[in-house]
């Protein structure tokens, strides 16, 4: 009956452990502080034969309070940096003092914790140059050291369970990269792994972690943390970058730091919390203290900030402000200190590029920490919300293309205009080749700039170029402002549009840039009013285009005065419209689509007509995340 009240305790204790830890995100004050009042474990010195350096090296081994032989612990091998040896963590981390007050508290599993020297050479003092290049491979060749000696060794004369479930490795900068390249190259032999400010020594993620799937069904636990001041933060920041996009659960904490044993110890504190228990991964993105700054932000700016779940942190200097606000996706208030800081935390934003505005007592401003682009009719900020299916947009190790930005004169406005042009990767070395032409337009209260900034038409054909899954082309990006406002929009707008793309653009082009002249070379597309322009220009000139793209818009049901001559032409040629295009696709971002509408009763028009077309929706309304994903799936489709 005593063990079984004992061990309904015990399942108590742990189910308690496990919901109170959900709450801390830093270790508390006096955490590594000695307590009289409660039990101590034991440090040792231990020496083993290591075959792998040819000598006799030593390490040091924590013991748990209540150590017993007749028990059998899991164990926790601790890593030193590279300035460091086996009683760096004793004398800078106090390691045995931070784990007693957490077994007094009942928030960790008893394990024992192996502190060895990481340099594995026979003289592994760190003396002299620790740079040398002896000495850095040394830390390298720990892993035969640790896995053919040390863990044999251990296992052979403490009790301690030998499956990899129950065995853990961590460690500080140098040991961090060590612990991350060991571990997660030997996952048949550990289960939980943690990297505390790993140094340059860590291998790429690609290395590190091959088979993402692989290393889902095997890792109990992946740690990463760093200090948000730490000039090696970069290093875990890509391996983390790695994994969100190959959906690998793991922790990636940030806290107020340096290269320092204050970030080292508070990783220590709670990566232990975790070992050896049930872990639930669902709740790994809630364990940070701060985010990482947005890829938008200027230089140096430390907000906004994205947490791991994609909220927002928001954080504006603005003493003499009555009220603050933030406009992304919605209206935030923010909540003044007492040094003047505004801040807030949003809802978890959705994926991709979106444009956001700094309200401040009810003006529109341009928050000043982040990088502008002009939409919405003014320059406004943006941010950049991390993706896992953002790879097609990201920047690879592929050749790359140019953006190019040229200015020409248009007879048309009597004025000097801009287009951007990209140009892809070769373009100046085949310089006998042709290329076929996307002429690609942005949308109301954009310019010229949207496409080759907000939608990284260069990085999206870059990658499908690379990837063979789209045809080298040219890709044109001009400005398509002809009217003031939707006011102002209507067909002499679209006819000025018209004029301005076949009597200055294309020419243009085709005089400028080794472009195929042909209509099978070329293709016309837009999003919103460009969608408009695309229908209204490529669907009078199909001897011109071959291929149509239109993405989040159709013709204003409303609007019958517009609409109308366009259907009736549309009716009267479909039997041409048909013939000369390859290709009509039409996308729209599902029903949150402002444009959903219209796009739809559209469609039934061109069903009527029985006008050929392709249809394709991408969730997530009318937002450059979704033309972005258009341009990647219609540039597949051109020029084949």
């Amino acid at each position: 009956m005593k063990q079984i009240l004992f061990a309904i305790a015990i399942l108590f204790l742990s189910v308690s452990s496990a919901s109170s830890q959900e709450l801390v995100k830093q270790a508390p004050a006096g955490f590594d502080s000695l307590r009289a009042d409660i039990p101590h474990g034991k440090i040792d010195t231990i020496s083993y034969a290591s075959k792998t350096v040819g000598t006799t090296r030593r390490s040091l081994i924590y013991t748990p309070p209540g150590f017993s032989k007749k028990k059998k612990y899991p164990v926790l091998y601790l890593l030193h940096g590279i300035g460091g040896d086996e009683k760096e963590w004793l004398n800078g981390g106090k390691p045995q003092v931070i784990l007693d007050n957490l077994y007094a508290a009942g928030r960790i599993v008893p394990m024992i914790v192996v502190m060895p020297n990481g340099r594995a050479m026979k003289d592994d003092r760190a003396t002299g140059n620790i740079m040398a290049p002896d000495k850095v491979q040394a830390f390298a060749d720990f892993e035969k050291d640790l896995l053919n000696d040390l863990i044999p060794f251990i296992e052979k004369n403490y009790p301690v369970l030998t499956d990899r479930e129950h065995r853990a490795i961590a460690g500080l900068s140098m040991g961090g990269g060590q612990s991350l390249n060991f571990g997660l190259g030997n996952l048949d032999k550990f289960a939980w792994v943690g990297g505390f400010s790993s140094a340059p020594n860590t291998k790429t993620p690609e290395q590190l972690v091959p088979d993402p799937e692989a290393a889902k069904k095997q890792l109990k636990l992946l740690w990463i943390s760093c200090g948000d001041n730490d000039r090696l933060i970069t290093f875990s920041k890509r391996t983390h970058d790695y994994l969100y996009e190959h959906n690998v659960p793991h922790i990636y904490y940030i806290e107020p730091g340096v290269h320092d044993f204050k970030v080292w110890k508070n990783g220590l504190y709670m990566f232990s919390q975790f070992l050896f228990k049930p872990v639930d991964s669902s709740t790994f993105m809630k364990y940070t203290v701060l985010g990482t700054p947005a890829a938008t932000n200027v230089r140096s700016a430390g907000y906004p900030q994205i947490l791991p779940d994609n909220r927002v942190v928001f954080r504006v200097k603005a003493p003499n402000a009555q009220k603050v606000q933030i406009d992304l996706v919605k209206k935030y208030d923010l909540a003044k200190d007492t040094g003047g800081y505004w801040a807030v935390t949003t809802d978890s934003i959705s994926e991709g590029f979106h444009y956001y505005s700094l309200l401040i007592d009810g003006v529109a401003l341009a928050d000043p920490a982040s990088e502008t682009f002009y939409g919405m009719g003014r320059m406004a900020s943006g941010i950049e919300i991390p993706f896992r299916g953002g790879g097609y947009y990201a920047v690879k190790e592929v050749p790359h293309g140019d953006i190019r930005i040229k200015r020409y004169y248009s007879a048309t406005t009597n004025t000097w205009r801009r287009l951007f042009i990209y140009t892809p990767p070769g373009y100046d070395i085949t310089t006998n080749e042709k290329y076929p032409v996307l002429y690609l337009l942005h949308g109301g209260g954009e310019d010229e700039s949207g496409w080759a900034t907000q939608g990284r038409t260069d990085l999206i054909l870059d990658n499908l170029i690379a990837a063979r899954k789209a045809k080298p082309m040219l890709v044109v990006m001009m400005d398509g402002n002809f009217s003031t406002g939707i006011a102002g929009f209507n067909e002499q707008a679209l006819k000025a549009f018209e004029g301005e793309l076949k009597q200055n653009v294309i020419p243009f082009i085709e005089q400028n840039y080794r472009a195929a002249t042909n209509a099978s070379s070329r293709a016309l597309a837009g999003l919103s009013m460009g969608g408009l322009q695309t229908l209204y220009a490529g669907i009078k000139n199909t001897d011109l285009f071959s291929y149509l793209g239109v993405f989040s818009s159709g013709w204003w049901a409303n609007q019958p005065a517009l609409a109308g001559p366009q259907y009736e032409f549309m009716k009267t040629n479909a039997a041409t419209i048909n013939n000369n295009l390859k290709s009509f696709w039409i996308a729209m971002g599902g029903k949150e689509d402002i444009a959903y509408s219209n796009c739809k009763i559209m469609l039934s028009k061109f069903d009527e007509m029985n006008i050929k077309y392709q249809y394709s929706e991408y969730p997530g309304g009318h937002a450059w995340p979704v033309w972005r994903n258009n341009l990647y799936n219609f540039a597949q489709e051109l020029f084949k």
